[in-house]
């Protein structure tokens, strides 16, 4: 691909993320009674299906509007950027004022009713049902106090962040909708913390000086955690390990999430560059291309949900483990998820641009055909992508997560996309 087909894909991309995935966000999502954001949309997006406010997403849209304010590609005139600087700061004002268990308790309920009134999934559980709610309010904070130098903001980030610092060592929390027996050990949570610390980083470094050192120690830990206990001698990422970081043989232990080591890749990226550690890269890089090998649905294209370790369906051992709900959900191995195949984008650009091997520019083409050819919702009132689809890549109204409709991952990686593309090949044209 020459220079001249890259600026074509930045326009191409441009217009996705413009004219397709914002089209329908932003004539939607804000909640003007009682602020916030409303996504629980079907699939298609053609309903809006409840009121209720999942905290993971309100985090996840603070840091989404805040990225497109911040964003130094010349894709938003004055006007936008003032929209997403507004919409971040309701969404902030709405999470820091709804989102803890107590004013003294740093610790996020799960869900809210449409107001910010605390709900529990059902009546006998907790209101903390996710230490993953913590980390995307703590993402979303963190990312929102360095756009605005708000010190409040920033503050209550740190103190989520510290909070959960300690429940994580304490081992004492909860992760709802991926539970998992103390006994194991999910790949989802130094994978979360290690993107969160670099988040938090970032902004610590303009706002908050004194808070850099730890940060940056706890980055480092986090991401040599996934590097040396969950990556094994194949340079295979497992998403499961036992809690003393050893593999087993039942199917939680055989199987790999390839959207989650591609969305892990870049993390570990930038957390090599943001912790001094090049060499990383040489074990991220052929991490990567397993990821992409193993995941690869040979029959129907597209990027498996869940795979075996030597690719395909998920095999192994039921004993012990048949009940865990990370066992069940094994079940649709076989569905193509939006995520995925847009983390998989950027995934495959960026190590491309940092290894110079040519197959991950291959693998970018053919997930780019697979994803603009399947995901884009055919309604164009709508235009925003159909985000679950079956193994032949069919849509079907389906829950993965949340109940809701998510547009965190696909904006995410489109404007991470376009910074590296403008980066490359017209970095004249970047906002200082």
């Amino acid at each position: 691909m020459d220079n001249i087909e890259f600026i074509k894909l930045i326009g191409f991309y441009e217009n996705e993320l413009k004219s397709n995935i914002l089209y329908f966000w932003l004539k939607r999502c804000h909640d003007k009674i009682h602020g916030g954001f409303l996504n629980c949309f079907d699939n298609f997006g053609k309903n809006l299906v409840s009121y209720d406010k999942y905290t993971w997403s309100q985090g996840r849209f603070v840091w989404m509007f805040s990225k497109l304010y911040a964003t130094p590609c010349p894709i938003f005139d004055e006007e936008e950027r003032s929209a997403f600087y507004e919409l971040a700061k309701q969404g902030a004002e709405f999470l820091m004022k709804h989102c803890l268990i107590s004013p003294e308790d740093y610790r996020c309920v799960f869900l809210m009713e449409r107001d910010g009134t605390h709900k529990r999934i059902e009546a006998d559980m907790p209101l903390d049902m996710s230490i993953y709610a913590d980390c995307f309010v703590i993402l979303g904070l963190s990312k929102f106090a360095s756009i605005s130098k708000d010190i409040k903001a920033y503050n209550f980030a740190k103190k989520l962040y510290d909070n959960a610092l300690v429940r994580l060592k304490n081992n004492d929390y909860h992760t709802l909708p991926y539970p998992l027996s103390k006994k194991y050990r999910a790949h989802g949570i130094p994978m979360i913390f290690s993107n969160v610390s670099c988040e938090l980083l970032k902004t610590a470094k303009r706002l908050a000086k004194e808070d850099v050192s730890a940060i940056r120690q706890n980055l480092e830990g986090f991401a040599s955690d996934i590097l040396e206990n969950f990556v094994d001698e194949n340079y295979i990422m497992r998403e499961v390990i036992t809690s003393d970081n050893k593999v087993f043989p039942q199917i939680l232990g055989q199987h790999m999430n390839p959207g989650h080591t591609l969305e892990d890749v870049w993390f570990l990226i930038d957390a090599a560059n943001f912790t001094s550690n090049p060499s990383w890269k040489e074990i991220i890089i052929p991490v990567a291309l397993n990821a992409l090998e193993r995941g690869w649905d040979t029959e129907y294209g597209g990027i498996l949900h869940f795979c075996a370790i030597d690719g395909g369906e998920p095999i192994g051992i039921l004993d012990g483990v048949a009940d865990e709900p990370m066992t069940k959900q094994l079940s649709g191995w076989g569905d193509k998820l939006w995520w995925i195949h847009s983390e998989a984008l950027y995934s495959t650009l960026l190590c491309y641009f940092i290894s110079g091997n040519d197959e991950f520019l291959k693998w970018h083409d053919r997930i780019f055909e697979y994803t603009f050819s399947t995901f884009p919702n055919p309604d164009r009132e709508i235009k925003e992508w159909v985000q679950i689809l079956t193994r032949e890549g069919k849509p079907q109204e389906k829950v993965v997560a949340l109940p809701v409709k998510d547009p965190f991952h696909i904006t995410r990686n489109l404007i991470l996309i376009l910074e590296l593309l403008y980066k490359q090949y017209a970095p004249e044209l970047l906002c200082k």
